[in-house]
């Protein structure tokens, strides 16, 4: 009775609007482990053996490498490698993006994105599943925040390199991206992702701003 009442609603209940809720106060990600038994996540530490550097990471302290063509870098710490973040539902990012440089449209199937502007003016945008674009200039101090599975993309809008820090609301929010499932595996065609990028450089120049307040 109660899964066709929610199915009346538009909804599933076997589908999961976030990951499970841990059932301790505490569940660090026991590493180094050999997985004998493949679980939806990762095995808890030994409580006795719990240390408070479990939930500290200094993983994001350095900017990426934005050597490449997209002129970009994207480090996502997660529980595998921030053992305190194993059944809390997050995962944390930090994205560089060098002057005319940009982060190609992607999208995470199991989270919703906050982005937020540490330093620098980023252009940053979503699409909906009508192809109705939401885009806005962010600058430091910013927020806006991409809708789970939606795809997203920024670039930088500045004269300098530009820093987003990310959180998302999955241990393991996965990445889908539009130019690798698309086409080749990103970097083997550097003209097809040229004329992406170009293509994203234009729109967002003359498209208007729906997300304006």
């Amino acid at each position: 009775m109660v899964r066709i009442s929610i199915a009346k609603m538009g909804s599933d209940e076997s589908i999961p609007s976030k990951d499970s809720t841990s059932l301790q106060d505490t569940c660090p990600t026991a590493t180094p482990f050999r997985q004998a038994v493949f679980i939806n996540g990762f095995p808890c530490k030994n409580p006795a053996n719990i240390i408070a550097s479990d939930f500290k990471t200094s993983r994001l302290n350095h900017a990426g490498n934005t050597d490449n063509f997209r002129r970009s870098a994207t480090s996502m710490v997660t529980a595998a490698e921030f053992p305190g973040l194993n059944t809390l539902g997050l995962s944390i990012a930090r994205t560089d993006i060098a002057v005319d440089g940009l982060v190609f449209p992607h999208a995470h199937p199991r989270a919703s994105e906050m982005f937020y502007v540490s330093r620098g003016v980023v252009i940053a945008g979503f699409i909906d599943t009508r192809n109705q674009l939401f885009q806005k200039t962010l600058r430091e101090g910013d927020v806006v925040v991409f809708p789970r599975g939606l795809l997203h993309f920024s670039l930088n809008a500045g004269f300098d390199l530009a820093t987003i820090f990310s959180v998302l609301n999955s241990q393991n929010p996965g990445t889908v991206s539009s130019v690798d499932a698309m086409f080749e595996p990103a970097g083997s065609d550097a003209l097809l992702e040229s004329l992406l990028r170009t293509r994203l450089l234009n729109l967002s120049a003359t498209k208007a701003d729906p997300m304006s307040a």
